[in-house]
């Protein structure tokens, strides 16, 4: 028995794109795949949920658990990468106490931080990180498992914590790998 959807059982779920050698774990919850594009060579792992507007370039793997919200956009350059039980949100709710919380109410009853999310090219968030909407990880970042990321991320840093503060730089020694591609 294979856990991955075949070639033909992709092709019927109906997404926007699919490209080729694309490995999907029939224990994923996948919603609206109309809005979701897949390119070459990606693997999606068990329980993930992809829901809204989501662009997954190619030689991409997303671990177990992981969850995509895309409602405002999210976008996977190549050679990213997600680490178990790690969150993409393109929207949060407003916790303040002044606005209710959740998709189940009055959109004039929310408040909500919305905006589209970009993962540059050779980038990986760790395991149970956290992404909030409306940023930019440039190419080449690493993101240290249990992090929050709010803001913009400057390319080839390795960064962690809560709040994110920048460890270091990251070594570009991984480009020799797919120059040739």
């Amino acid at each position: 028995m294979n856990s991955f959807y075949s070639e033909r059982e992709l092709c019927e779920l109906g997404f926007l794109s699919l490209g080729k050698n694309v490995l999907l774990s029939k224990k994923c919850s996948i919603y609206s795949p109309s809005t979701i594009s897949i390119g070459d060579n990606v693997r999606i792992d068990d329980y993930c949920i992809l829901t809204g507007r989501i662009t997954i370039g190619s030689h991409i793997h997303i671990s177990a658990y992981v969850a995509i919200y895309g409602t405002y956009g999210v976008f996977l350059d190549d050679y990213s990468g997600m680490s178990p039980r790690s969150t993409i949100y393109s929207a949060v709710d407003d916790f303040g106490g002044d606005f209710l919380i959740g998709p189940i109410h009055d959109p004039r009853c929310t408040n909500l931080k919305k905006g589209s999310v970009f993962i540059g090219k050779y980038s990986q968030v760790g395991a149970n990180s956290v992404i909030f909407p409306d940023l930019k990880i440039a190419e080449g970042v690493a993101i240290g498992a249990f992090s929050l990321v709010k803001n913009d991320l400057a390319a080839w840093g390795i960064y962690a914590g809560i709040p994110l503060k920048k460890i270091r730089d990251r070594s570009k020694g991984l480009l020799k790998f797919v120059q040739d591609e």
